[in-house]
């Protein structure tokens, strides 16, 4: 068979490409071709039309709406989380190779061990419930609202360091007024010019975080004709005070109302302008005056009232929350529950508060714990683990440095009851000491390599080691107690990320 593959994770760096190779891997192993379009953080490069006109299937590997979806609306689909590409692509090439015999009128390959009803019915039925469809949309609005929060960050955060937290007094390097721009001092040989350019343009930045998250929640909903009215709502969320809650109500309130729009059968005469004029047109007008008259104050409320409660986190329930942030961060791995714990920390990033740098920095903190712990692991004792996975562990080691959780996912696949609890107790420990230890961080990403600009950064290193070793310790432990002499490790299969999850 000829099969296409799309992947595409919210944050388009692990995942989506973590997800192309294993299916790479398992299509040689079934004999079948497969080209893989990753969409993801770098950019994609898209399906040729004759790379289309010949295909057979194609695997939709994604937890955010794929782009152009309609190129493939011809050909047989098999729809998947990206995570499940990673465990069990080998699964999904054989339900595509079986839809796209039953098309032609083939015969379906012979089914492989492990595989079953109840796997291809939670394949079969995947995006095709609301709920699955709502959190789609989501990631995907917060997928292209992470650059944002990456640049803007990074950018504030540099500020911060090169002038001290002083900086946010310093007069703009430019201002806009009364219709003119007007330079205002600015010494090329001062730290401090360079800090308040640095913090005014990531200032900037942040300013679309809001906008950017309403319009492409809006966009997957409904296409380009819903990304006017996205943008506008986003916009009016943030000069009502509504925030980043009333960014995500404006987003799927403007891709329900195109969606509605789109419903209507119009004349001849306006179906050419409809996409570029009257959907754009309308759903802004409602958009609008909804954002405006109906929801904006509430939210506003809403949005000061969850900053209060933040602002007024402190001893045990900071710890408490950090704690729960962690064991989020470690439990999937870069799934949904992963992500929905980064998404709770980035919005309160717009917020600025203390506490919400904090949240971040926990956040991050405990999710660079899991790979960097089994790495720790498959040094300290190197016995316990396969040669693929001693290899994985060797990778995992810049993995967990760059905030990249999926790098425990190899690890967790082959062996789930013992690894999954084991960097779930060490992300907790850590979250509960970054928290404690007051550490603060303005970008969302970066892992190690933003440490200089972290908040009382030594600290911060202790929280990670120290989970580091409460995970290693405890995987190690696990892995010992169930061991007899003579025994060989766990997964002596090959427990790579296109590996067949295997419990032992």
């Amino acid at each position: 068979m000829k099969l296409l593959a799309v992947t595409a994770c919210p944050t388009g760096i692990a995942h989506t490409y973590m997800a192309a190779e294993a299916l790479e891997v398992a299509a040689e192993e079934a004999g079948h071709e497969i080209v893989v379009e990753t969409q993801g953080s770098a950019g994609s490069t898209p399906f040729t039309e004759a790379q289309i006109a010949e295909a057979d299937a194609i695997i939709l590997a994604a937890d955010v709406e794929v782009r152009d979806k309609d190129r493939f609306a011809h050909l047989p689909t098999v729809t998947s989380p990206v995570k499940k590409a990673i465990g069990g692509a080998p699964a999904l090439i054989e339900q595509a190779a079986a839809r796209a015999a039953d098309r032609t009128g083939g015969a379906a390959p012979a089914a492989s061990p492990g595989t079953g009803a109840a796997q291809d019915m939670d394949v079969k039925q995947f995006g095709t419930g609301f709920g699955s469809r709502l959190r789609g949309w989501l990631m995907t609005g917060v997928s292209y609202v992470i650059p944002f929060v990456a640049a803007g960050g990074l950018l504030i955060a540099l500020g911060f360091a090169l002038g001290g937290y002083q900086i946010t007094e310093a007069p703009d390097i430019v201002s806009i007024g009364d219709g003119n721009v007007s330079t205002l001092t600015f010494d090329p040989g001062s730290l401090t010019s360079w800090a308040a350019l640095s913090f005014q343009i990531g200032g900037l930045a942040f300013g679309f975080l809001v906008p950017v998250l309403a319009g492409f929640i809006a966009y997957a909903m409904a296409d380009r004709p819903a990304l006017v009215p996205g943008f506008v709502g986003g916009m009016i969320a943030v000069q009502t005070g509504a925030g980043f809650l009333g960014g995500l109500v404006a987003g799927l309130l403007a891709g329900a109302v195109i969606m509605g729009l789109k419903l209507w059968q119009p004349p001849r005469a306006l179906a050419g302008i409809m996409p570029v004029l009257v959907l754009p047109l309308i759903g802004t007008a409602v958009v609008g005056t909804v954002m405006f008259l109906v929801v904006g104050q509430p939210l506003a409320a809403a949005t000061t009232g969850l900053t209060n409660w933040l602002n007024g986190l402190s001893g045990t329930n900071a710890l408490l929350l950090g704690a729960l942030l962690g064991l989020m961060m470690a439990f999937d791995m870069g799934g949904p529950v992963n992500k929905a714990a980064y998404a709770f920390a980035v919005a309160g990033l717009s917020t600025g508060s203390e506490t919400a740098l904090m949240i971040m920095a926990a956040v991050m903190a405990a999710g660079m714990v899991p790979p960097l712990a089994l790495a720790l692991a498959t040094v300290v004792r190197k016995n316990l683990f396969t040669k693929p996975e001693q290899e994985n562990g060797r990778a995992a080691w810049l993995l967990g440095a760059s905030f990249i959780t999926e790098g425990a996912i190899p690890f967790a696949a082959a062996d789930p009851l013992r690894v999954i609890p084991s960097i779930m107790a060490g992300s907790a420990v850590t979250g509960s000491l970054s928290m404690a230890f007051g550490s603060t961080l303005r970008a969302p990403h970066g892992g190690i390599f933003v440490v200089p600009l972290i908040g009382n950064p030594f600290a911060y290193l202790l929280a990670i080691v120290a989970g580091t070793l409460v995970s290693a310790a405890l995987v190690i432990g696990l892995k010992s107690a169930r061991r007899t002499p003579g025994t060989e490790p766990a997964g002596t299969a090959s427990t790579t990320p296109a590996a067949a999850p295997v419990t032992g």
